[in-house]
């Protein structure tokens, strides 16, 4: 028994990977690709951010937060996604599969977080804009965004702690990256407490941010329905593309819940395996392109510094 438990805690496998045989080099360029692409297109616009005076706003500042949080997200699924796929033997040690629930969790709550203070931000820059520079300071930015992090990283550190301690009777996780909630089902110990913080967790990442979210575009209708023409127009430019990756990051939450705690063994394996990667890899993806191309002031900066480079290196080039 003593060796069984020493076994179940060294290492998970990972059961849900398929037998794909030599397309297991297709899936991992494919893989590679959309993490190069993600990584290039957070990077670039964090890079513009920050570059530009003009852009250290309220609002580009928690983009920023936003992107930082696509790649740390990205960082804690695609390495082991990647290696997992040209193996044969889909095992993870213990101590790193901890580490990876921990990086995905972590993100899905800093993501959820961070698009509530962004909604806030929003119904200050519409419904009090002649309030908004004293309501919104840069203090308070840092401050939100610093809450933001130590929040999602305290809460999930409590989770992690009670998931560490306990008896495992298993160690096949039915999932293609470590899942909490499949490491819990393992267990052959008491999960009372487990599941009581579980909910717990549940209610601080989701309702928590939830009550802003909701509250802020109600105001936000309220002053469309009644405001200008103009004031309808900064509202849809501004509000678009966070309800767009809201809804997008909400629908690819409830894949996941759906796939991992209902049994859907009537649906394909590969549909399986997409819903419960859509919200740690679309959103990342859909951020840098529905920020970037929505936003006139990232645009306009993004195409100042390229040209800029492009000029730059032209001008080098006749010189020698």
């Amino acid at each position: 028994m003593a060796n069984s438990t020493s076994l179940t805690l060294s290492y998970f496998i990972l059961g849900a990977y398929l037998h794909i045989g030599t397309l297991r080099y297709f899936y991992f360029m494919i893989t590679t690709f959309l993490y190069i692409v993600i990584v290039i297109a957070n990077i670039s616009l964090i890079v513009v951010i920050c570059m530009n005076r003009s852009l250290h706003e309220p609002m580009y500042i928690f983009l920023c937060s936003l992107f930082v949080n696509e790649l740390y997200g990205s960082t804690g699924l695609f390495p082991l996604l990647l290696v997992q796929i040209l193996s044969d033997v889909h095992t993870v040690s213990a101590p790193f599969c901890y580490l990876q629930m921990f990086c995905v969790y972590t993100y899905a709550s800093i993501e959820f977080s961070n698009l509530a203070v962004m909604s806030y931000d929003r119904y200050l820059a519409i419904c009090c804009p002649l309030q908004y520079n004293t309501r919104m300071t840069s203090n308070k930015v840092f401050f939100f965004i610093a809450v933001i992090w130590l929040y999602s990283f305290g809460k999930f550190l409590i989770t992690l702690s009670l998931n560490i301690y306990l008896t495992l009777c298993g160690n096949i996780i039915n999932s293609v990256y470590c899942h909490n909630y499949l490491v819990v089902k393992l267990a052959c110990s008491d999960t009372k407490v487990n599941n009581i913080y579980g909910l717990f967790g549940i209610v601080l990442s989701v309702l928590v941010p939830l009550l802003p979210i909701l509250l802020s575009y109600i105001e936000i209708l309220k002053v469309c329905f009644s405001g200008s023409k103009q004031t309808r127009q900064k509202a849809v430019s501004t509000c678009t593309p966070h309800l767009v990756s809201l809804l997008n990051f909400s629908f690819g939450c409830c894949f996941e819940i759906l796939q991992s705690r209902f049994d859907m063994t009537d649906v394909p394996s590969v549909l399986r395996i997409i819903l419960s990667l859509y919200f740690l890899i679309i959103q990342p993806l859909l951020n840098p392109v529905m920020y970037g191309m929505q936003m006139s002031k990232i645009r306009q900066t993004y195409k100042h510094l390229f040209c800029y480079k492009m000029l730059t290196s032209h001008r080098g080039s006749m010189l020698t």
